[in-house]
């Protein structure tokens, strides 16, 4: 790759590639050339409410080249993903009003899936996700919902007090 690597959102590693595996063939290959082959995890965090149009999701969107995926076909995505790569987490791999694609993946994951964007730290998102059992974890921002106390309310989740 002879392009320039750049800065994503919120500071994350951006190089020039367009497939979920290329990004992961990257840093397993830095990993590996570090001397941490086999010490290195990764959580990813695809944003995908940012590429989701028409209930299809748009791999392409930044390129300009159209590469849709239907949920079904995205879930299947990172389920060869999870298989080939050391993946532990998974943020935000579906779109925050695609409730049943959620629900559907939750069914089956290995990994820690976080609802970040689906919850936003609202107690009322929370109950929703625990009753269809749509991810197994979540992100608790403050700025999310506005106040200490509904941040405080949105933690008390039902599945962490068992």
């Amino acid at each position: 790759m002879d392009e320039a690597i750049g800065v994503g959102d919120e500071g994350g590693f951006a190089p020039p590639a367009s497939q979920p595996h290329e990004y992961l063939d990257l840093v397993t290959e830095a990993a590996a050339e570090a001397g941490y082959c086999g010490r290195v995890v990764f959580g990813m965090d695809p944003a995908s409410s940012e590429f989701f149009r028409n209930g299809k999701y748009d791999l392409g969107f930044k390129s300009g080249k159209s590469d849709e995926l239907s949920p079904k076909q995205l879930m299947e995505l990172y389920r060869t993903l999870l298989k080939k790569y050391p993946i532990i987490l998974l943020e935000d791999p579906f779109a925050e009003n695609d409730w049943d694609t959620w629900t559907e993946f939750n069914k089956e994951c290995k990994v820690e899936l976080v609802g970040d964007d689906l919850l936003v730290t609202n107690p009322e998102f929370v109950q929703k996700a625990h009753d269809k059992k749509s991810c197994n974890s979540m992100l608790l921002k403050i700025n999310q919902i506005g106040t200490i106390t509904e941040a405080i309310a949105a933690s008390v989740l039902p599945w962490c007090t068992k």
